[in-house]
C-alpha cells in the first residue's frame, strides 16, 4: 500500500505521545486536523499502527520513538483533538470522521466489536446476513466468532459463506448499518471469564462445523481460509478428525481405515486409550488381528509418549485422508447438528 503525503504524518503522529502531536498540529488549521485525524482512524484499523513503515517513516523525521505497546488511539485522538480544537469541536470532528471511516469501510465498526458479543447479535440474524458479516472479518476473528454461535446458527452461516461473493456492495452496506444498529443497543450478559475460550477450541468447534458439510462447499471455505491464512487452515482441516473422534466414525469406514494399520502400531495406539475408543476399534478389526495385537502389546516394554501419540496419529490421517475424499462416514447424533 502507497502512503500519501498525510498518511505518512498522520503515522508520524502516531508514533508520538498525544502532548507532542498535540503541540505539532496546533497550529493547522481546522480542516487539516480532521484530514489527519481521518488518516490515524484508517490506518489504526487498517492494522498499520505498529508497521515497519510507522517506524521508518519515523526513521526518515529522525525521531528514534517507536508506537508504545499500550498506545490506545481512541485516547490519543481525544487529547490531540481537544488540545488543538477544543473539547466541543473535538466531538464534532470524532463524529464526521467515523462517518468517513463508515463510507470506507461499512464493517469497520463492526471488526472492532468483541466476538461473544458480535456472535450474540448475529445469533437473531438472518444465516445470510451472519454469513456477509462473517466474510468481511479477519480469518482467526471469522473462526471465533462462529464458535460462539449455536450450532444452528452456525451450519447455515458457513454453508452461505461460499455465496457472498455474488451480494452486492450496496447491500453489503445496508446489511453493515443494520447490525451496526444492533451492536449500539446490545448489552452483552455473558460473564468475562466466557471470553477467554482457547483458540483451539474454537477452531474445533468451526472444523467440525466444516466436515459436515459438502465436499464442495467444505473445500471452498477451506480454500477461503488457506487464502488468507495457510497457518489457520491447517489446523483446521487437522482439527476436522482428531483421535478422540473414532467413536463417532461408522463401523464400515473405519474398518475401511484399519486395514493397512499393522498390529505393532495398533499396540501402540491402543495402550491405555479411552475405553470407548479401543473397544471401537477393537470391534472392528478381526479376530486374528486382535489375536495379533494382544500379543504385541503381552511382550512390548512401556512405550514412551511419543511413540503412542505417533502410533495413533498414523491412524488419524488415514481418516483424514478418507474425509478429504468425503469417504469417512460418521454417526453424529442428530441433535448436535
Amino acid at each position: 500500500m502507497a502512503l500519501t503525503g498525510k498518511q505518512k504524518a498522520a503515522m508520524l503522529l502516531m508514533s508520538l505521545d498525544a502532548a507532542t502531536a498535540a503541540e505539532l498540529v496546533r497550529g493547522l488549521d481546522t480542516e487539516v486536523v480532521h484530514e489527519l485525524t481521518a488518516e490515524l482512524s484508517h490506518l489504526d484499523a487498517a492494522g498499520f499502527k505498529n508497521s515497519n513503515k510507522s517506524t521508518k517513516i519515523v526513521e526518515q523525521f529522525h525521531h528514534s520513538l517507536q508506537a508504545r505497546e499500550t498506545f490506545k488511539l481512541n485516547g490519543f485522538l481525544n487529547e490531540v483533538l481537544k488540545s488543538t480544537v477544543g473539547v466541543e469541536k473535538a466531538g464534532q470532528i470524532q463524529t464526521q470522521i467515523q462517518e468517513v471511516l463508515n463510507n470506507r469501510d461499512p464493517f469497520v465498526t463492526i471488526r472492532s466489536v468483541d466476538s461473544q458479543a458480535l456472535a450474540s447479535v448475529l445469533e437473531n440474524e438472518h444465516p445470510q446476513t451472519a454469513a456477509v458479516i462473517l466474510s468481511e472479518l479477519p480469518t482467526e476473528k471469522n473462526l471465533e466468532v462462529l464458535s460462539f454461535l449455536d450450532v444452528g446458527v452456525r451450519f447455515s452461516a458457513v454453508r452461505r459463506m461460499c455465496s457472498c461473493e455474488k451480494v452486492t456492495s450496496e447491500a453489503k452496506k445496508r446489511i453493515a448499518e443494520s447490525v451496526c444498529r444492533r451492536i449500539e443497543i446490545f448489552v452483552p450478559g455473558v460473564a468475562d471469564e466466557a471470553l477467554a475460550a482457547r483458540p483451539e477450541q474454537s477452531l474445533r468447534k468451526v472444523a467440525v462445523t466444516l466436515r459436515n458439510l459438502g465436499k464442495e462447499i467444505r473445500d471452498g471455505l477451506v480454500g477461503a481460509i488457506q487464502g488468507k491464512s495457510r497457518r489457520v487452515s491447517k489446523i483446521v482441516a487437522d482439527l476436522m478428525i482428531v483421535w478422540a473422534d473414532i467413536p463417532q466414525v461408522a463401523d464400515e469406514s473405519l474398518r475401511k481405515a484399519l486395514r493397512g494399520i499393522g498390529a505393532d502400531i495398533l499396540a501402540l495406539a491402543l495402550h491405555k486409550a479411552d475405553e470407548a475408543i479401543a473397544e471401537k476399534i477393537r470391534s472392528n478389526i478381526s479376530g486374528r488381528t486382535v489375536a495379533a495385537v494382544d500379543d504385541k502389546a503381552s511382550f512390548m516394554p512401556a512405550p514412551g509418549k511419543e511413540d503412542i501419540e505417533g502410533a495413533r496419529d498414523k491412524i488419524v490421517r488415514v481418516l483424514r485422508e478418507m474425509n478429504d475424499k468425503s469417504e469417512l462416514v460418521f454417526v453424529e447424533n442428530e441433535c448436535d447438528f
